[in-house]
């Protein structure tokens, strides 16, 4: 089958960027075509990278498509109840357990820059698996959805007030690949290592075209 070009884009800090290969204003959001940081709150300008490279809106916010991981403020969303849909529960399966390795993942990070570990946050995690499951389900690929909302009025929707970051990606077939992306992106890194941030929601969603990766921080 044929491959699938992977993508991040990261958005956090309270500033950001926006343009192609450029760091996103303040808020953490930027995209870059090669992981790039996110621009932050403050400036809440995207930049797009380029397939495999992440990009993160943590104290920044950064946005790519197509392939690219973003990262966005970290506000916990409530997850869903509810029942899977047909034929999802061993998706469902393996998607909850790529989000608990890739919190594994970051905290081994965040110790070697001895920075606390996050902890899980339903909120954050809910948060983060919705906005996975939207990009794939109306194709998009960015912290801005086609509505027009941001991570932070997402957050603040679902009763979340602490988002800090977030870092997404597409493309990326399992945790350690998508991690390494992220690792290899400044502003997705950035926001990874954030020793402010104490909380993370992770969503993973495995469809064709996908998977899509999110990750949500906060404080």
């Amino acid at each position: 089958s044929a491959a699938v070009p992977t993508e991040v884009d990261a958005q956090g800090g309270r500033s950001a960027d926006a343009g192609r290969g450029e760091p996103s204003p303040s808020r953490g959001t930027g995209r870059s075509e090669a992981p790039k940081p996110t621009p932050s709150k403050a400036e809440r300008k995207p930049s797009r990278t380029p397939s495999e490279k992440p990009s993160s809106q943590a104290p920044r916010r950064d946005a790519d498509k197509d392939g690219k991981a973003r990262t966005t403020p970290s506000h916990k969303p409530e997850k869903k109840p509810g029942t899977p849909p047909p034929g999802r529960s061993e998706s469902s399966s393996d998607e909850s357990t790529a989000e608990a390795a890739v919190l594994a993942l970051v905290n081994q990070e965040r110790a070697k820059a001895g920075c606390r570990p996050v902890r899980a946050d339903d909120r954050l995690a809910a948060l983060a698996g919705d906005f996975s499951a939207d990009m794939a389900e109306r194709d998009f690929f960015d912290h801005t959805d086609p509505d027009g909302a941001t991570p932070w009025d997402r957050a603040e929707k679902a009763g979340i007030d602490d988002l800090g970051g977030e870092n997404i990606a597409r493309g990326q077939a399992n945790a350690q690949s998508v991690m390494d992306a992220w690792m290899n992106s400044a502003g997705h890194r950035a926001n990874i290592l954030n020793c402010d941030y104490k909380t993370l929601g992770v969503g993973a969603h495995f469809a064709p075209g996908g998977p899509w990766w999110t990750q949500d921080f906060g404080f």
